[in-house]
């Protein structure tokens, strides 16, 4: 094939330079009739179209290549043969051909289908509270300054289109749960069928049709509020093109250009109020007359009453190291003490981090989403202080520890003494036991009576425990002696006297 730059010169040749097809075909190594049918032609570019494509080795297999194609189009789009593949049946049977010529009749046997079907949608109608399609984009956005990818999920209510959106630094299950439960409360009630994609943390397992393997916790979390999980079939993306269309528009609407906020909270509150204002300001699509907030007002009467949120969380098990650590999304936080070389429970939310142990708390973090940092509580450690108190000077813990003020004041005070980290780790032991609050309230009376020793602290946190003195009861006047008995000790001093007598 003739390339343009090719004709060009050739045009140039003859036209503006005169010279003759003989040797304009000596110097660009081309046929006379080449350069003849470009010069005839007039035209600057140069396609070739065979118009029937000879295949004389697979013409007495046409027909049973056609019957392979048209029984392969009646299964799953995601199963059908390949031209490899169909090559292969062939070859079985006899066909000693190119691949090529299977590949071209595959081509054009799928796009004469493909037009004679038609390549328009199906429009779809919702009954009131009947479904919500749900599905996630991704956002850029600027969080404290720093330029960062956003996992958007997308909720649209199907009758009313009523949109609701939400940020996350990630798309894992737990935040999926977290988002249908902001949803639901959004809506103020749930569907009976929720619309998705083949998303890996929602389905376990695609089978033949509607057909799916649902993940556990999701499962759950469905259950929980009543909704019927769909998800659509593979590659029929307008199943579910409400919730498409509007990634696109949100994009444009709230991402464009990119947000300002300090945070994910910050970013979902101005999300929510923004979903508000949108749903008072937009048509309704099929009632021109009405806004989408209008809609959404008559169809929150038909959605299912919520009740409690769903505990949305992941659980998986995990042992402490011997520093009282616990390591979840490479990152590191500490849980008590006690658990070291234990194997505990981690209850990952959205947000936060829950560690369990024979059904008791031993650990709660707010969950971090970089990698290789180490959150520490300090006061997991306060009881492995009592026997290592030197540990407080030094411990990567106690670094950077923000104590109350009278506390903090008190700390710098005994740690200037000999011996002070032994005596803050009693008053810290004794802050763990009793409250952080008494113990502030203690240090900072002592902090201004100028006593400040251990013993002292301890002593004042003790006596704020005893319980009160019985107020005394008051006596009535009826209840009152009237003539009050008079102590005689004579009449003792007798009778010692007597005792003394007898016994000598």
């Amino acid at each position: 094939m003739l390339v343009v730059e090719t004709i060009a010169k050739i045009r140039r040749y003859h036209f503006v330079e005169g010279r003759s097809i003989k040797e304009i075909s000596r110097l660009l190594r081309l046929s006379r009739n080449t350069v003849r049918k470009v010069i005839r032609s007039g035209g600057t570019e140069h396609r070739y179209e065979r118009a029937s494509q000879p295949m004389p080795r697979l013409g007495p297999y046409q027909e049973r290549l056609a019957a392979l194609l048209e029984e392969d189009w009646q299964g799953p789009k995601k199963r059908r043969l390949t031209s490899r593949r169909l090559l292969e049946l062939l070859q079985s049977e006899g066909y000693n051909g190119g691949y090529d010529s299977i590949q071209r009749f595959v081509k054009r046997w799928r796009e004469a289908k493909d037009r004679d079907f038609g390549a328009g949608f199906i429009p779809l109608s919702f009954a009131p509270g009947e479904a919500y399609q749900f599905d996630w984009s991704h956002e850029w956005v600027i969080l404290d300054g720093v330029v960062q990818e956003a996992k958007v999920g997308h909720f649209r209510l199907c009758h009313s289109r009523q949109s609701f959106v939400v940020a996350y630094p990630r798309e894992t299950l737990e935040m999926v749960l977290d988002a249908h439960d902001r949803a639901f409360a959004f809506f103020g009630g749930s569907c009976q069928r929720g619309i998705y994609d083949n998303m890996t943390t929602a389905v376990d397992k695609v089978l033949l049709g509607k057909e799916r393997v649902f993940n556990r916790r999701f499962a759950q979390m469905c259950s929980h509020y009543l909704v019927e999980p769909v998800a659509c079939t593979p590659g029929a993306g307008w199943e579910k093109g409400q919730v498409e269309r509007q990634v696109q528009s949100v994009r444009d609407w709230l991402f464009t250009p990119r947000p300002r906020f300090k945070d994910f909270a910050e970013l979902n509150h101005w999300l929510v109020d923004r979903c508000r204002e949108l749903s008072r300001q937009r048509p309704h699509p099929e009632e021109k007359e009405r806004r989408i907030g209008e809609v959404f007002a008559e169809e929150q009467a038909s959605l299912l009453p919520i009740g409690a949120p769903f505990a949305g969380f992941t659980e998986r098990e995990c042992r402490v190291t011997r520093t009282s650590l616990i390591s979840y999304d490479r990152n590191r936080y500490s849980v008590e003490s006690a658990m070291a070389g234990q194997t505990v429970t981690i209850r990952a939310g959205a947000d936060r981090l829950v560690v369990i142990k024979n059904g008791r708390v031993v650990g709660e973090h707010v969950r971090q989403f970089g990698r290789d940092k180490t959150i520490y509580d300090p006061w997991h450690y306060v009881r492995l202080l009592e026997r290592k108190p030197g540990g407080l000077r030094n411990g990567a813990p106690f670094k950077d520890w923000a104590l109350p003020a009278a506390l903090s004041q008190v700390q710098g005070r005994l740690l200037a003494a000999p011996g002070g980290d032994r005596e803050f780790v009693a008053i810290l032991c004794a802050a763990r036991s009793h409250g952080l609050e008494l113990v502030e309230a203690v240090c900072a009376k002592a902090l201004q009576d100028k006593t400040i020793r251990a013993e002292v602290i301890l002593n004042l946190i003790a006596r704020a425990l005893d319980p009160p003195a019985a107020e005394p009861i008051p006596t009535p006047d009826t209840l009152s002696l009237r003539h009050e008995p008079v102590a005689d000790c004579a009449r003792y001093d007798a009778l010692l006297a007597e005792v003394a007598h007898a016994a000598a």
